[in-house]
């Protein structure tokens, strides 16, 4: 573990969990994030502050405390979802629903140029796989948004 702070990037989402030791278990083990360090609450034992490099990306989290923040499981979901390049999406979904995720959409190519997955870590956390399969210009995405929609 390293045991100084990173150099922090412009944007870092900062996530709030219940069980963030756990959660600090899962995200290793799934996501292949690196600790780099955490801060532990000296009276509960709890941790109130991790800092995660996620594929050289920073991703903080802490436990839940309803003085400062609330993680999707007490608050009925979550508005966000956490998106996350991967070099294998059908891969990189058996492993997360192995490790308690639940896929909530199934791996396929998409009208984007990606194929992706989508999942709701044991957490409440929703995250979106994808690595792009083909490029595409906004303006041919836009087209094939429009077939897509002529079809429903």
């Amino acid at each position: 573990m390293k045991k100084t702070p990173t150099e922090y990037p412009s944007l870092s989402p900062a996530i709030a969990v219940k069980d963030a030791a756990k959660a600090i278990k899962f995200y290793t083990k799934v996501l292949g994030a690196k600790e780099l360090y955490r801060l532990v609450d000296p009276d509960s034992g709890k941790v109130g502050h991790a800092e995660l490099m996620v594929s050289g990306s920073l991703l903080m989290l802490g436990e839940e405390n309803p003085a400062y923040n609330k993680g999707p499981k007490t608050l009925g979901g979550s508005p966000v979802k956490l998106c996350l390049m991967v070099e294998d999406v059908d891969k990189f979904a058996k492993k997360a629903k192995k490790a308690g995720a639940k896929i909530t959409m199934e791996p396929s190519t998409q009208f984007y140029g990606h194929r992706s997955a989508s999942f709701k870590d044991p957490f409440g956390h929703e995250w979106m796989i994808f690595k792009e399969v083909e490029k595409i210009s906004p303006k041919e995405m836009q087209k094939r948004w429009n077939d897509l929609a002529k079809k429903k």
